[in-house]
Formats: C-alpha cells, sequence, structure tokens
C-alpha cells in the first residue's frame, strides 16, 4: 500500500477498535459462526448494544427504500420500508447536482427514474457521457441545478418486473441528503425508534473529476447534523475504496466496502492502474487490508454462494467465515421477490413479475452466517427472518 493508505489506517485505529467491539456485541464473536439458526438467535436481539452492535442481526436493510413497492429513492419508498419493519433504509445513493447539493438517485443518469424525458424544457440536456469506462447515454444530475430537478418526478425503474408500481409514477421529488438526514430524525422521533440509513458515494472517482467530490460534501452534512460519530446511526458504503478510505479520514461512521463481480475491478482501480479485481479483495490478504479501514462489506450474493451454468446455487464459498475472522460484518445485495432476481431452483412459472419461493431464498443465504442482507421487499426478509430463527 502508499504511504496515504497507510496514514488513513493508522489515523482509523482507534475507532476501529471501538467498533470492532460494538459489532461483536451483538450477541458475542463474529468470528467463525457457524450460520446455524442458533448462532443466529443469539445475535438477533442487538443485546442493547450501541452503534452496529444495536442492530438485529440478521439484519434487514430496504434497498433503496422499500423498491419493491414504490419508485426507489422517494420518501414513499423509504417511509413504506419502515412501515414493513426494516432495521436500516438505504437511503440513498448519493449523486451531485450542478451546484453542489447531493441528491438521491440510483445513477447520475436519470433518464429511467424521473420524467425528465417528458419535460420539452430538458430535451437539450440529452447527452451521451462516458460513465466509469462506459458510453451512457441520457440526462445526468450534474448537468441540472437542484431548483431543476426538483421539477422532475420519480418513476418506476423496471416496470415490467414491477407493473404495479407504475401506479405510483409521477408522485414523488427527487430527495436530498440533507432532506434525508432531516426525515431521519422526524422519523426517529414518530417512531420512537432509532431510524438507521445507509448512504452510497456513487461514481466518486467520476465526481471528483468534475470536480464534485461527493465524500467531503457528505461529511459536512453529517457533521452538521451531529451524525459523524462512530455509534452514529448512518452506514457509508461505497464502490471505490478510496472513496471509503477517503471517508475514513472524515468521519467516524461506520463504513463498508461494496464488491461486485469476482472479475470485476473498482473503478479507482482503474484509474490508479491497480490490477487487482474483487477476487484479490476477497481473499484473506485482501480482507485484512479491507479491515484496516472499513467495518464490513457488501457483497453480490454470488459472491457468497456462487450460480452454476444452469442458475441454480453452488456450495457457498468460505468469504463469511474468511470476512469473520478479521472482523468485518457481511451486508450482500440484493434480495428480490420476482422469479428473474432469484436462483433457479427457487422460480416458479416464467412470468417475469411473478413471485417466487423467496423465503427458501433468504432460508439458505441466512444459513450462511451472513450478518445482514438488502432486499427490496423488507417484509418478506422480516418474515423469511423469523422463519429461519425459529429453525
Amino acid at each position: 500500500m502508499d504511504s496515504d493508505q497507510a496514514n488513513e489506517q493508522a489515523q482509523g485505529t482507534g475507532r476501529r477498535a471501538l467498533l470492532g467491539a460494538a459489532v461483536l456485541g451483538a450477541g458475542g464473536a463474529v468470528l467463525g459462526l457457524s450460520g446455524t439458526a442458533r448462532a443466529a438467535e443469539d445475535r438477533t436481539a442487538g443485546h442493547g448494544g450501541r452503534g452496529l452492535g444495536s442492530l438485529p442481526v440478521p439484519t434487514i436493510i430496504g434497498h433503496r427504500g422499500a423498491s419493491g413497492y414504490r419508485p426507489e429513492h422517494t420518501f414513499g419508498s423509504y417511509e413504506l420500508a419502515l412501515d414493513l419493519g426494516a432495521d436500516v433504509v438505504e437511503a440513498g445513493d448519493l449523486v451531485p447536482t450542478k451546484d453542489g447539493h447531493l441528491v438521491c438517485r440510483h445513477e447520475p443518469e436519470i433518464g429511467g427514474t424521473t420524467d425528465v424525458a417528458s419535460h420539452p424544457e430538458f430535451a437539450g440536456r440529452r447527452t451521451t457521457k462516458v460513465l466509469d469506462g462506459v458510453p451512457t447515454t441520457g440526462w445526468f444530475t450534474e448537468d441540472f441545478t437542484l431548483a431543476e430537478l426538483k421539477t422532475l418526478r420519480a418513476v418506476e425503474r423496471i416496470p415490467a418486473n414491477r407493473p404495479h408500481n407504475t401506479l405510483y409514477n409521477g408522485r414523488w421529488e427527487i430527495p436530498t441528503f440533507e432532506e434525508v438526514l432531516r426525515w431521519q430524525d422526524e422519523q426517529t422521533r414518530k417512531r420512537g425508534r432509532q431510524v438507521w440509513i445507509y448512504p452510497e458515494t456513487k461514481h466518486p472517482t467520476y465526481f471528483r473529476k468534475l470536480g464534485l467530490g461527493l465524500e467531503e460534501r457528505v461529511a459536512k452534512l453529517l457533521r452538521k447534523y451531529g451524525k459523524d460519530g462512530r455509534n452514529s446511526p448512518v452506514i457509508l458504503q461505497s464502490f471505490e475504496p478510496s472513496s471509503i478510505q477517503r471517508l475514513n479520514r472524515l468521519v467516524d461512521n461506520p463504513l463498508v466496502v461494496l464488491l461486485s463481480s469476482a472479475d470485476s475491478r473498482p473503478y479507482d482501480f482503474v484509474e490508479a492502474n491497480d490490477p487487482r479485481t474483487v477476487a484479490d479483495l476477497v481473499t484473506p490478504r485482501g480482507l485484512r487490508e479491507i479491515a484496516g479501514y472499513a467495518q464490513g462489506i457488501g457483497p453480490t450474493l454470488d459472491l457468497i454462494i456462487p450460480k452454476k451454468a444452469d442458475g441454480t446455487l453452488a456450495e457457498p464459498t468460505t468469504l463469511v467465515s474468511d470476512a469473520h475472522k478479521v472482523g468485518l460484518i457481511l451486508h450482500p445485495y440484493t434480495m428480490r421477490n420476482e422469479n428473474p432476481f432469484l436462483p433457479a431452483e427457487y422460480r416458479k412459472g416464467t412470468a417475469a413479475d411473478a413471485y417466487g419461493d423467496v423465503f427458501g431464498a433468504f432460508k439458505t443465504y441466512f444459513a450462511t452466517g451472513i450478518d445482514g442482507v438488502f432486499t427490496d421487499n423488507a417484509d418478506t426478509g422480516l418474515l423469511a427472518r423469523a422463519d429461519f430463527l425459529k429453525g
């Protein structure tokens, strides 16, 4: 590692030790968990700990809210996730506006998640950009002021799988991260329990090159609202390890490195000519390095249990036990109820919007010992957890 990375790790040592204790507080050591229902039951209550240790295990994380039922990254989706019982709400994927505000969208390209195409005044903003090496055509948040974005309304991103969600097209505007932080406090007071959020820095290298660095903006807002501490109910995540390392210098929040397919490379690695892939990061050596600046990883479900050529599940990898051995928690992504998103053996019929045996799939993944999971259907996740803990 270079000297900057070494300094980042040294600066974070004390808070990592405390955060590690919080994680271990979720019912004893997370090291070497067997993945049995009994082990999960021992850890599920949180045992009154603070920070990460206060969350139930397995933790049910509302992916972009309750995006199985409402257009994603809207307050309608976020609030429904809480209504359904989500332990944490992924609010939201953070991208910047032209005038430097952070807003919640799955991607900076908003043609598929808003009604921007129906606004003739913005027709001239449609363009093609190279986003993390991929030519992408559409409308981009960095070309709009916040005031302009506020004239748009959210729409369902995958209507073929979720035709019922299109009922809510046009109902909600694009939230800002600052609005989310205020909403979190309001919902915590309203519901009488601490509401947790799990924002992500999206394409941080791309935006830094545009002069719109994300991490400093995130840190400034967290400090403004007193949510930059080790026990703060805000977990930060990114697919770019350097973004998490930068956040490690700026705030004391729990940090999670997201991991895509084994053969992929984080884009900051591409920019830095670092030849490593995700496969290198999930080795014991790679995980030890991540544990130097983060408290967890967010791998794809396929990194937990790979799929065979026919789409059915193969044998689990050692990733769960390997990560636990170095004190990292695992929050894989993403469980969805619809057939196309499930392993082949859990599908029912062929309809793209039909539900499969998602409870069976949850049970299989929970049995690996994961600490939580992102899901578009928090209510399904809560029922699946209850079933699993009865075991």
